[in-house]
């Protein structure tokens, strides 16, 4: 069995409707939590569903704890954490999910992520660094963002990364578990960071898998938004006093 979850906040239906869709067409037992930290419930009325439990949070608790609220509620083999603006073929979970079972030393799995115009996302990084954080939104050293992103490897092929992008994180569910999901403190951005080094410290790995692909709108949001903005510095904070600067 394989659960998901979805964090919503003031969600574009339309584009959620084909992220959940893309999920509900995985031919195997599932079910998918949609966590909503909106204000108003108004999702609801679009996805009453026998596979979906839909929870009203009713103010913003942050991606992490949000996703934390079903923590104990899942009893699958397989989690994934979910973008509420991804689409994907029916066969890319089953192929993902047959990865993870001959993998034991992999705790989840991420596929190729490309724009809608086809174009692939630079999802796999070294683990971040301060000078890195600063250096990307200052833009000054591309050759440094290039090499940070492992854009000198062959990504075509499967790798273990030691970043990779959280929209699309398909756990083995123990795993998940023993990490005690994500950390709470984190309200917005760097929870995947963090995340990977958890996984680092549990004697872990990440794999990125290219050989299937998802699609992601990939909303920006902190280079433009000043409220934004504080908040991934803030995050970045906590990130680098936790595991060092």
């Amino acid at each position: 069995m394989i659960t998901a979850s979805i964090v919503l906040f003031n969600e574009n239906i339309e584009t959620l409707k084909k992220t959940v869709h893309s999920f509900l067409e995985t031919p195997t037992k599932k079910k998918l939590y949609l966590l909503d930290n909106s204000s108003q419930n108004i999702a609801l009325d679009y996805f009453k569903h026998p596979e979906i439990e839909y929870f009203f949070v009713g103010k913003n608790i942050g991606f992490g704890k949000a996703h934390n609220l079903i923590l104990n509620k899942i009893d699958s083999d397989f989690h994934l954490i979910l973008n509420p603006d991804l689409e994907f073929s029916s066969k890319v979970i089953p192929i993902l999910t047959n990865e993870l079972i001959r993998r034991p030393e992999v705790s989840f799995v991420t596929p190729k992520v490309v724009y809608p115009n086809k174009k692939r996302q630079e999802i796999c990084r070294e683990h971040p660094t301060f000078f890195d954080l600063i250096n990307r939104k200052l833009g000054s050293l591309k050759s440094v963002i290039f090499n940070n992103e492992q854009q000198h490897k062959n990504i075509e092929k499967p790798f273990y990364p030691a970043f990779i992008h959280g929209c699309f994180m398909l756990f083995k569910t123990e795993d998940f578990k023993k990490i005690h999901g994500f950390d709470e403190r984190f309200f917005l951005y760097m929870e995947d960071a963090d995340i990977c080094r958890k996984i680092d410290a549990m004697g872990k790995k990440k794999l990125y898998y290219p050989h299937v692909e998802i699609i992601h709108q990939h909303r920006r949001g902190s280079s433009k938004n000043i409220k934004l903005f504080f908040i991934h510095i803030s995050s970045a904070i906590k990130y680098f006093l936790k595991w060092g600067f």
